[in-house]
């Protein structure tokens, strides 16, 4: 996999994987006590999550779910869900979205790796405001906040 195609998202290093399929499929890295997206839904996208290494805590309709190295957890559309590296090592997955199409999230928000302080520039207030006006565009409703 070449250097140029891995981004920054949202404080996660994301590997897009070429697929011949009708799916779209990432390799993501995620450090200590970084969290994932906001509780959210796909009205259209199944998703499925393989943790490669470390581990992940999933929160999934409310209820957490921890998923170790060697497990999945699927994740059906309508499913609110969102996730943390609550551990003290990274962890590294893999992340399914079928059909095709969320993708272009990653490459649209994604800060390349090679850019100078991508990791902090893909968590800075415009990028994280951007991902709150559009997720609905890419089939990503974020719940209302408590």
């Amino acid at each position: 996999m070449e250097n140029e195609k891995k981004l920054w998202v949202l404080g996660h290093k994301i590997t897009p994987v070429d697929v011949s399929g009708n799916y779209d499929m990432v390799i993501g890295e995620t450090a200590p006590n970084v969290p994932g997206p906001p509780p959210h839904h796909h009205s259209n996208l199944q998703e499925l999550f393989m943790v490669l290494e470390g581990e992940m805590q999933f929160v999934v309709d409310g209820k957490p779910r921890l998923v170790k190295a060697g497990q999945t957890i699927d994740l059906p559309a309508r499913v609110v869900h969102t996730f943390k590296n609550n551990g003290s090592t990274p962890c590294k997955w893999v992340n399914i979205h079928s059909p095709k199409g969320f993708l272009s999230f990653f490459q649209d928000m994604g800060i390349s790796e090679t850019e100078q302080d991508a990791m902090q520039k893909s968590v800075d207030e415009t990028v994280i405001n951007r991902v709150m006006q559009t997720a609905a565009d890419y089939d990503m409703h974020i719940q209302p906040g408590d």
